[in-house]
């Protein structure tokens, strides 16, 4: 599929240069004139890529505000940011909202056009690395042996030859996602697709065509999560933040068998298998006026709770050692030990649950320390710092693994470095590494030496 790039700009002539040279370097384009075109061509389908000026018709931030809304959206689109009237203030607003580059009028157009190449590359590589996330996650097993694992294990191969709804409650990280995929992985319907809907990460205003679909003016049609799950599986995620009027029509269609695309005339019938899941408590969601009373007892034909994993300690060490094992194979490196009497783990919340002890894992694999005490201090850094732990388990997922990679070293290496006043001596004996080494790490991730 060709790469669709959105050009937005109020000068006719910067838009032709721009739309030429876009469609030489074997794009296809999309343009607007104006805000109000530009907001129509962003909602009417999302580009690939966009290309923005600031100061359109509606204001000095226009540029801005597109950015905002596109990112609001779908934060993995590299949007360019265009101006003929730049600032500092202006450019670190841009990059602060998450533009991949702020560019200068009258600009250089082999310099502009490799921004588009670095952008088209860097969207590639988030894709394929969702997929391999995708591809791994699927590969995980539900790991424990306590009561509550146990139980969910049963629930599972008792509920997964049904076609009864299934609501999964537990907290952010506790595996809600990987429950309803082995369910489905286990039914009749495991060669049909497996469609999720997040409603945490949903504008509510574009619930419904991300549900429904939409049928366009032009004819074309746009389909929601329900047609794509047909004859699947579908999982509404965090099914707690649905807008109300969007829990109305979901009763519907789950007592009619049938919906109605947006803006369409005709019933649609599909045959889709229905998992909900929440990290908030339902019930209190219903007495506060947030969510229907009736469409909770429609979802929760079948109900499997998995606790926190502070509940359930005793799978941590079962927890660390599969993920050990399966995180090396991914990054092809020897498999290291991890002391499950770790003071740090031991006593450690969980608030990150299941995700965050893989997350440390994942780090400890990314730095390759050689010895068990170096291991010790990875995890006590990381464990001791929450605010440092959280922006990083936050991230881990959302971006390709180069990145991610560099991004932790870097972040990890600056605090080190503060720690012992910025003596390298130090700082390499602490981190598993030469000297030499480490300012080479230093200077290619351009972290500047301090005394």
């Amino acid at each position: 599929m060709a790469i669709e790039i959105l050009i937005v700009d109020d000068n006719s002539d910067i838009r032709n240069i721009l739309n030429e040279l876009i469609i030489d370097a074997g794009y296809k384009t999309r343009i607007a004139a104006n805000y109000n075109q530009a907001l129509s061509e962003i909602d009417k389908k999302m580009p690939d890529v966009a290309i923005l000026d600031v100061k359109l018709d509606k204001g000095d931030k226009d540029g801005i505000e597109l950015l905002k809304h596109i990112k609001s959206k779908n934060k993995d689109v590299p949007v360019i940011i265009i101006t003929g009237h730049a600032d500092i203030k202006m450019a670190v607003s841009s990059l602060k909202h998450g533009a991949f580059e702020f560019v200068e009028k009258p600009f250089d157009q082999t310099r502009l056009l490799n921004f588009v190449t670095r952008a088209v590359e860097n969207l590639n590589l988030k894709n394929q690395n969702k997929e391999y996330e995708t591809k791994l996650f699927s590969s995980y097993e539900l790991v424990g042996e306590s009561k509550n694992i146990t139980t969910i294990k049963d629930q599972i191969e008792k509920i997964s030859i049904t076609e009864s709804r299934v609501l999964i409650n537990g907290p952010s990280g506790s595996g809600k996602e990987l429950i309803a995929r082995k369910i489905h992985k286990k039914s009749k319907r495991n060669s049909k697709p497996f469609i999720i809907l997040n409603g945490a990460l949903l504008d509510s205003s574009k619930y419904q065509t991300e549900l429904f679909g939409e049928e366009k003016e032009n004819g074309s049609i746009s389909y929601g999560a329900l047609e794509k799950a047909n004859k699947g599986t579908l999982l509404i995620d965090q099914v707690s933040e649905i807008p109300l009027d969007i829990q109305s029509k979901i009763l519907r269609v789950l007592i009619d068998q049938k919906f109605k695309r947006v803006n369409g005339n005709n019933d649609i019938n599909v045959d889709v298998r229905l998992i909900c899941s929440s990290s908030k408590d339902l019930k209190e969601e219903i007495l506060i006026g947030n969510f229907r009373e009736d469409l909770y007892h429609r979802l929760n034909v079948f109900e499997i709770n998995i606790k926190p994993l502070s509940e359930r300690l005793s799978d941590i060490p079962i927890l660390i050692k599969y993920f050990t094992k399966k995180i090396s194979e991914g990054y092809k490196i020897k498999n290291f030990i991890i002391d499950e009497n770790d003071t740090y783990i031991l006593n450690h919340n969980w608030q990150g649950n299941v995700r965050e002890l893989r997350n440390l894992i994942e780090r400890i694999a990314i730095l390759q320390p050689d010895t068990k005490d170096k291991i010790s201090n990875i995890i006590k850094e990381s464990l001791k710092n929450n605010n440092f732990d959280d922006q990083i388990a936050e991230n881990s997922l959302s971006v390709p693994l180069k990145e991610a990679r560099e991004k932790f070293e870097k972040e990890y290496l600056t605090i080190q470095l503060k720690k012992f006043n910025g003596n390298i001596s130090k700082t390499a004996n602490f981190v598993g590494m030469e000297r030499s080494a480490l300012h080479r790490k230093l200077k290619g991730l351009g972290i500047k030496e301090f005394n």
